[in-house]
């Protein structure tokens, strides 16, 4: 087989339609776009909830309810086993430990201690919340939980 033998397959590669071309094109004058109207007019987009004109659903529903959500305090969860996992005996732990492991997102995230697992090393920890069984926890191994204001 030689190199100008090969032809590529038959529909594979369409020509693009070049509008307003001439009356011989077949879409010429108008170039598709009919006549008038906002949809012929260059720049024209439509909003992706606008119905034709009819009221749209979003103001034919009523308006209900209050949610807190916005205003919701929301903490990041450590576990007393993840602490166990990645820090010494003896290790003091902030926030900033705890992000700089890949614990928590961020050193401005708030941290809650949740006492799932088990922990055996003597930790001083500070959090903005700890449940009651990891305070238990880490009291217990000799340590001691700091809440974080």
């Amino acid at each position: 087989m030689r190199s100008d033998e090969i032809t590529a397959l038959v529909g594979a590669n369409k020509k693009r339609k070049r509008v307003g071309r001439g009356p011989g094109s077949g879409h010429g004058k108008t170039a598709g776009r009919g006549h008038k109207g906002d949809r012929s007019r260059s720049g024209f987009s439509l909003h992706p909830a606008f119905e034709g004109g009819q009221m749209p659903l979003f103001r034919r529903l009523a308006k209900r309810g209050f949610s807190n959500a916005p205003f919701s305090e929301r903490y990041e969860i450590v576990n007393v086993s993840q602490l166990e996992r990645y820090f010494r005996d003896g290790d003091s732990i902030g926030v900033k430990e705890l992000a700089g492991v890949g614990l928590v997102r961020s050193c401005q995230s708030r941290v809650k201690i949740l006492g799932d697992g088990e922990l055996t090393k003597k930790l001083v920890v500070s959090a903005h919340k700890f449940s009651k069984s990891a305070e238990q926890k880490i009291s217990g191994c000799g340590g001691t939980a700091k809440v974080v204001a």
